[in-house]
Formats: C-alpha cells, sequence, structure tokens
C-alpha cells in the first residue's frame, strides 16, 4: 500500500529510499538556493493529505530533519525551516538510519559512543556468568551482543581518526579478556590472534572489500553497484590490465 508513496516523492524531484515503513527523502541544494526547501515542504504536505485520504496517520514523533554541511552554512539553513501543519521540521542534531546514528559532521561519534555504552552492559552481563558458561556458549553470547555491534554498517567508519576507532578497538580487547579471562595486564595482541579476530581497523577493511567484490559479482543492489566502474584509461597503459576500479563520485 506504501507504493504510490515513491510516485508523489518524485513528482517533487526528491531523491527517496524506502525501507519498510521508514521512508527517508534527501535533497542536496548549493548554499545560495534555500528556495528549494520549498521543495521538501511541498512533498511532505502532499505525502501528509495522501495518508490521511488511506486513513493514515504521519508519526510526526519521528520525523526528523538534518543538514549535512559546514557549520556556519547549517545554522543558516535551519533558520528557513519552518513548522508546517503540526509537522516539526527543525533540523537535528542527530538522527537514526536504519540504526545508525548520524551527526551533521558525520564523526559517528554520537554512535560510537552508544555502541561503547551498550556493548559494555552486555559484556558486563556476561562477565557475570563466564564462569558457568563453557568456552563455545560465552563466544556465542560475545559474538551475539558485543561483535554483531561492532561489525554492523562498520564500512561507514572508514573515514574516522585513529581516537573513535581506539573506543571500539577497546571494547574487542574487553570481549576478548572476558571471553578467554585473560587478565588486565597481559599483552591482548597474542589473545586476538589466537582467537582469529581481525582488529576492529581490518575489520572495517575487510567489510569495504566484501562489499566491493559483491559489487563487482553483481550480489548487492543497484545503488551499490552502479558505484563500481573498472578503470579504463583513454590510451594503452600497464594499469589497464590491473584491474582498477575508478573512485565513485556521490553527489
Amino acid at each position: 500500500y506504501m507504493l504510490p508513496l515513491g510516485n508523489i516523492i518524485r513528482n517533487h524531484s526528491i531523491n527517496f529510499h524506502c525501507y519498510a515503513d521508514d521512508t527517508q527523502l534527501y535533497l542536496s541544494i548549493k548554499p545560495d538556493e534555500t528556495n528549494q526547501l520549498a521543495k521538501l515542504q511541498a512533498c511532505l504536505k502532499d505525502i501528509k493529505t495522501w495518508m490521511s485520504s488511506n486513513f493514515l496517520m504521519l508519526n510526526t514523533d519521528k520525523t526528523e530533519v538534518i543538514i549535512l554541511g559546514p557549520k556556519r552554512l547549517r545554522n543558516a539553513f535551519s533558520n528557513d525551516i519552518e513548522a508546517l501543519e503540526g509537522i516539526n521540521l527543525a533540523s537535528s542534531t542527530t538522527v537514526r538510519n536504519l540504526g545508525v546514528i548520524f551527526d551533521q559532521d558525520l564523526s559517528f561519534n554520537s554512535h560510537i559512543k552508544q555502541i561503547s555504552r551498550t556493548a559494555f552492559f552486555h559484556l558486563r552481563n556476561i562477565a557475570k556468568i563466564r564462569h558457568i558458561l563453557s568456552q563455545n556458549d560465552a563466544e556465542k553470547l560475545v559474538h551475539a551482543f558485543v561483535t554483531s555491534r561492532l561489525d554492523y554498517c562498520n564500512s561507514l567508519l572508514s573515514g574516522c581518526p585513529k581516537k573513535s576507532l581506539k573506543t571500539l578497538q577497546l571494547i574487542q580487547n574487553a570481549a576478548a579478556r572476558v571471553l578467554t579471562r585473560t587478565r588486565k595486564r597481559d599483552h591482548i595482541t597474542p589473545v586476538l590472534a589466537a582467537l582469529h579476530w581481525l582488529s576492529v581497523k581490518y575489520r572495517i577493511e575487510f567489510k569495504i572489500l566484501l562489499l566491493t567484490y559483491k559489487s563487482i559479482k553483481g550480489q548487492v543492489p543497484a545503488y551499490l553497484k552502479d558505484l563500481i566502474v573498472p578503470y579504463k584509461p583513454t590510451r594503452a597503459l600497464r594499469s589497464q590490465t590491473t584491474g582498477l576500479l575508478v573512485v565513485p563520485r556521490v553527489s
């Protein structure tokens, strides 16, 4: 029943992405094009009208707007965003996108803090019952409640500074210590190697390589596959047989 929603959004020339009942609108504009925000408001108005005619209700509590760009320009755009018939369009500093917390600087600091809080909460609980668990059962719990959070959408963290990744590495180190009952003063690198765990940095790189491979083999959605373009030089070069890829450009 949500299929007509796509046609409404397309009529306003706004990019969008739908996942189950989660709909995201994307509008790329230049600093001097604040009038483009009218398209967004008109689109939301039509969506609300369509939903009302189909006995649906727009969840205003979960309707959020985030502005990405330099802070000075963000502030200017924030002043131009107004409420629309009860829909609060005030800019948010962070929004949750399919479980990932995005901030206006795309630093992912808020997301990393959330991972840290949740992971250490579960690690403390696992540590309390570690003495009654077998190695296999303990490892299953660690992977289910900790490793899964470190790996979820971790390719987004590829550009994060070492300081941010260090926080995640501390989580992995703590998980390895709980699992193997390693003391705090013992070196953790041999423990990670014995568990065959890649460090957080290399887990991120592995995820990117995996997505790239699947994109080349056509095993991913079109919006990812279309970003991968083989490098074809305009003249004969040795690099043309090395399997290089064109650096993706995302608008």
